[in-house]
């Protein structure tokens, strides 16, 4: 489940809806990216995901295996 914190940016670029569409194309980007073992694309989606989730105000997800958290 979702911990939904206040959203960090206080005049965002993108819509809330904008900016979960592109939360749910990174993370598949990043799927694919692990399949194919391609470190350096799973860590530059990583970042990214990171980033779109500080903007909504939820909870970070971690990643160990890139050393992000």
């Amino acid at each position: 489940m979702f911990q939904f914190i206040h959203p960090q940016s206080e005049k965002p670029n993108y819509t809330t809806g904008q900016t979960w569409g592109a939360l749910k194309k990174a993370w598949r980007g990043y799927k694919i990216a692990k399949v194919q073992s391609d470190t350096a694309k799973m860590t530059e989606y990583a970042k990214k995901i990171r980033t779109l989730e500080h903007d909504l105000g939820v909870k970070q997800a971690e990643f160990p295996e890139l050393n992000l958290s």
